[in-house]
């Protein structure tokens, strides 16, 4: 397990010697070494049989990078190699090879992991035991990690994010609850933090048990990071007594923004009564990430009564999303909704930003007698951001409990209408609704030629997601509801010479319309990944490009030339999972799935560990976090250069 390092401030969590990539800038990256080229290419053309060749090389280095590749390949036929390296004599490849199993998942994993946990004695490396051993844990395998007791902050950090690993694997998590009381009260923050995230990120999981100990954790940890994660498990108690005043301290108190995004979470769990006041003060947040926050936690459970004090405090806002949101929130509890939805129109007319004109769309939604407006808007195609919000809208509406099923040709004809379209997005979403088993849309089509039409005429793999959702779709009408996902086709091998060219360290540099942003290009860990975003950026390709989603203490991501999160570039790329961890500032490459990476991106505003693995990450903010944290939808990428 490598460094978990935050920007600007490298904080040591388990004790490693191991570097973190890029850190020394301006030496040649590793990748002279035509081995570790031909490795890599391996990796990248996923033929399993000719990298366990390099599980055997005399060579420490070459052992480890193909005991690496298999977190990308992920064949289950490396289990039993793999597991062999555990008793490797060079620590690296140890670790190289628990990283792989973890990735890999399968459960047969778990007795060498904990024989080889058992055996070891380096801290670090039995830490990085423990963390794969939580992936593929079974309930005896997660009881017995549980059970653990140990002093060493190494082992401790190991034993928490592998517990967080397990709270991925659907189980019983009593005993693991019980080791979670004492972990929070860990001397070493990346202990706290990962036990944090388990508890706030296990689905299912009611941390009630040990609700004064997150309390305590949630109001008084030094670390934001901690506080925030935290704060998520407030959100999953059943036992909410005392919980209303702790989240009102946070959302007015916490230093943090993103503290304060976090802890709208729990206002859901609470009755609206003693929820609302907390709400609608949060509503006046400096931040506007924390009043979006509010906002949409108000769309979800501001009842009727509501409606007059939402709609004024939506023309009191400046920020637009939030204004958009609030709208919504009115719209929707209203009982009367004409004159809402009429004002709404005339912001949308008056409007120049796309952006804004997408989100009251959304917000539109929330009156079904308006499926008309939505309509003309979303199929005069002004804008791509407009139209994919319409379809999305018009797919709400249709779902939506109190559908009037007198406009349901209507709404077939426009799903239809979406499809033959030939947009990516409008075929997407369209094809989504009809496979939706809640809108009983089944046996709607007699003919299902206009789907095949559809799926037939896109371009692979620029087109992958909308195949996808096509196929997807096609399966559930003939009843394959357990069809296998079909492969994404592969033909854009990792340019070697642009990646040989890079120096260790390569920095690119991001002018945004919120400022500067400086990216350092982790070349090492996922050289396809910056090969490609350096080619897209010596064309040009993301100047002048959007910033079309951000999520408040999630991401913003940009990158898409259609700027509604449907686009691609011409070729896709490999997914490259090395052995990193998602934390602030760190740039993944945005996908619908394994191996459909194109040229979208995203930076992460705070850890977001439920990412690792799984998004490939290829750089990470050294200057300019401050900038990333300000971003909203709609902010434009002026220009992208590499830092020479």
């Amino acid at each position: 397990m490598k460094n978990r390092i935050k920007i600007a401030v490298a904080v040591l969590l388990l004790a490693s010697a191991c570097q973190q990539p890029g850190q020394e800038s301006g030496s040649t990256n590793k990748f002279s070494d035509a081995t570790l080229r031909k490795i890599y290419t391996l990796q990248d053309e996923r033929k399993t049989q000719e990298l366990l060749t390099f599980l055997q090389r005399p060579e420490a280095m070459y052992r480890r990078e193909a005991a690496l590749a298999f977190g990308s390949v992920q064949d289950s036929t490396a289990l039993q190699p793999l597991a062999a390296l555990l008793q490797d004599a060079d620590q690296e490849v140890k670790k190289a090879a628990a990283y792989a199993l973890g990735q890999i998942g399968s459960s047969t994993a778990e007795t060498p992991l904990i024989a080889a946990y058992g055996a070891e004695k380096d801290p670090t490396t039995r830490a990085e035991f423990l963390e794969a051993w939580g992936k593929v844990a079974t309930q005896k395998g997660l009881d017995m990690m549980a059970m653990i007791s140990t002093s060493q902050p190494q082992l401790q950090t190991g034993q928490a994010w592998g517990l967080y690993r397990a709270g991925q694997r659907k189980l019983a998590y009593g005993s693991a609850i019980k080791k979670a009381s004492e972990l929070l009260r860990s001397n070493q923050e990346s202990a706290r933090l990962g036990i944090a995230h388990f508890l706030g990120r296990t689905p299912k999981l009611d941390p009630s048990s040990i609700k004064s100990e997150v309390f305590t954790v949630v109001q008084k940890d030094p670390s934001a990071e901690v506080r925030m994660a935290a704060a998520l498990a407030l959100g999953k108690m059943t036992d909410t007594v005392g919980l209303a005043p702790v989240v009102a301290s946070l959302l007015k108190n916490d230093v943090d923004y993103r503290v304060r995004v976090n802890a709208v979470r729990p206002l859901y769990a609470l009755s609206y009564g003693s929820a609302q006041q907390a709400a609608f003060n949060a509503l006046t947040d400096k931040h506007p990430h924390v009043a979006l926050s509010a906002a949409d936690y108000l769309v979800a459970k501001a009842p009727a009564t509501e409606s007059p004090k939402l709609l004024e405090h939506a023309n009191k806002q400046q920020d637009w999303r939030v204004r958009a949101t609030l709208y919504g929130a009115a719209l929707a509890s209203a009982n009367d909704k004409s004159a809402i939805s009429a004002q709404i129109k005339q912001l949308f007319a008056a409007s120049q930003n796309p952006y804004e004109q997408a989100a009251l769309l959304t917000a539109l939604s929330k009156d079904p007698t308006q499926f008309a407006f939505i309509q003309e808007q979303t199929f005069n195609r002004k804008h791509n951001a407009i139209s994919t919000a319409g379809i999305e809208a018009l797919a709400s509406i249709r779902g939506q409990k109190n559908f009037n099923q007198a406009n349901a040709k209507a709404f077939d004809q426009m799903f239809q209408q979406a499809v033959a379209s030939g947009d990516v997005a409008l075929v997407g979403v369209a094809a989504g609704a009809i496979r939706n088993p809640e809108l009983n849309m089944k046996n709607t089509y007699a003919d299902r030629s206009f789907l095949t039409q559809a799926r037939d005429k896109l371009v692979l793999p620029r087109d992958i997601e909308t195949y996808l959702e096509l196929q997807k779709t096609l399966d559930y009408l003939e009843g394959k509801t357990s069809a296998p996902t079909p492969p994404t086709p592969y033909g854009n091998p990792i340019n070697w010479a642009t990646v040989n060219k890079l120096k260790k360290g390569q920095r690119a540099l991001l002018k945004t319309s919120k400022g500067d942003i400086t990216f350092e290009l982790l070349v090492e860990d996922a050289p396809g990944s910056v090969a490609n975003f350096v080619q897209l950026t010596e064309k040009g390709f993301f100047n002048g490009k959007n910033f079309h989603r951000v999520v408040p203490n999630f991401v913003a991501q940009g990158g898409d030339p259609r700027g509604d999160g449907w686009g691609s570039s011409e070729d896709g790329i490999r997914s490259e999972f090395a052995n990193l961890h998602y934390l602030e500032g760190y740039v993944g490459m945005a996908s619908a799935g394994k191996d459909t990476e194109s040229c979208q991106w995203f930076i992460t505003h705070s850890p977001t560990p439920h990412l690792d693995g799984r998004y490939t990450i290829f750089a990470r903010v050294v200057k300019g976090m401050d900038v990333v944290h300000q971003l909203n939808i709609g902010d434009t990428i002026e220009k992208v250069t590499l830092v020479r």
